[in-house]
């Protein structure tokens, strides 16, 4: 098989940011689940050769799916995935048990044994290692290793993989029969200033993976990454496709850029006229600290100044951008841009999620956000998939 014709398959997929850094990685995926419909139509629109399910992973058959994929067992190359695992654990509490969605990991299990693919994926966010003491952790490691897998986990910053963002994954690996290689984990290609806030040991092991004195110097800034894109008012709405405002001036400009028509999803939504105020008094790198006592919500006037630092944030355009989140809501993070007075757009929420500009995000405003908060960055993904590959 030709290493650039790997094989995957995608569980709760979401708009497809995982399998999209998988492709660019040499993975086709063959089929994906999601069961928000919005979600499922953006992924089916950008991934054209992928059969999508929109449906909950519960009422899927396994074993008619890798039947009609024309797959035996042991012939998928890799099974990825997001599924929610808290409450996974046996010694879960009361609350996370009457949680139906911290069952979901169960319906990946049935999968790997359904395809027993030669290798597995699984992301997930940074607390997973420290949920109910790591007893979570450990039953997923064991659960994987009762149907034959070796796997290991490492938690790993978007940032040291050119990612322009402060955000962090836990990374589960797993191999079928064999002991896995460290080389299945990525190595960080890049410095950048970020620090873990979460756990980062388990089992006295250190799960987060540090540049080495190798790596390049530079990571990716904000400005590098949207510093092309064309300016706008606020609540600027324009063309659906919009012309860039330069050439490219940076590498991961000329990447978001391959296979583009133009700037889509690039919509500047309308700040209130209190924030509009607030945003002269904070200049690029500053807070809400910097906003008079009289202009504050209610609830920030009650917070201490070293408090909530990324809140009513103007980004730097020199550093790295918040998590992005579901919504980017100044109220949560630091989503004002750098020099135009407004917030961010889908697509420089997209870019600072490394998506690539011919990625094109369906439904409302609210939902774009959404689907671009929730992906796995396709960078990240990307290096994760190398790594993959490298041992395949």
């Amino acid at each position: 098989m030709p290493i650039n014709d790997l094989t995957s398959i995608d569980l709760f997929a979401g708009a497809g940011g995982l399998s999209e850094g998988l492709s660019e990685a040499g993975f086709h995926c063959l089929f994906a689940n999601e069961i928000v419909p919005i979600h499922a139509s953006t992924y089916k629109h950008n991934h054209i050769n992928t059969l999508v399910e929109t449906a909950d992973i519960r009422s899927l058959d396994a074993e008619v799916i890798r039947e009609n994929l024309g797959l035996n067992k042991g012939d998928l190359d890799l099974l990825a995935g997001g599924p929610p695992c808290q409450g996974f654990s046996i010694n879960a509490p009361v609350r996370s048990i009457l949680d139906d969605r911290n069952h979901l990991f169960k319906e990946y299990l049935r999968f790997v044994a359904a395809f027993e693919p030669k290798m597995i994926l699984i992301e997930n966010v940074p607390g997973l290692v420290s949920f109910e003491h790591g007893a979570t952790l450990h039953a997923i490691l064991e659960a994987l290793g009762g149907l034959g897998y070796v796997a290991d986990v490492h938690i790993l910053g978007a940032a040291y993989y050119g990612v322009p963002q402060m955000r962090w994954r836990t990374i589960i690996i797993g191999k079928k029969g064999e002991e896995l290689p460290s080389s299945a984990f990525p190595d960080p290609i890049f410095h950048a200033p970020i620090k873990p806030n979460f756990t980062t040991t388990f089992g006295g092991k250190q799960l987060v993976k540090i540049p080495s004195e190798t790596a390049q110097a530079k990571f990716t800034t904000v400005y590098e990454a949207i510093g092309d894109l064309p300016a706008l008012m606020n609540g600027e709405k324009g063309a659906k496709i919009k012309q860039y405002r330069c050439e490219p001036f940076s590498d991961f400009q000329r990447r978001a850029r391959t296979g583009s028509i133009g700037v889509l999803n690039h919509e500047a939504s309308r700040l209130s006229p209190v924030n509009m105020e607030r945003l002269k008094y904070i200049a690029p790198g500053e807070n809400w600290t910097k906003i008079p006592f009289d202009l504050l919500p209610k609830g920030m006037k009650l917070a201490r100044r070293s408090d909530h630092t990324m809140r009513y944030g103007r980004v730097n355009p020199n550093g790295l951008a918040s998590t992005i989140l579901t919504k980017c809501d100044p109220h949560w993070g630091a989503y004002f841009h750098y020099e135009q007075d407004r917030a961010f757009t889908v697509r420089e929420a997209a870019r600072v999620q490394s998506f690539p500009d011919h990625f094109e995000f369906l439904g409302s405003i609210a939902e774009q956000f959404e689907q671009v908060g929730n992906a796995v960055p396709p960078l990240l993904a990307k290096a994760v998939g190398e790594s993959i590959k490298s041992v395949l």
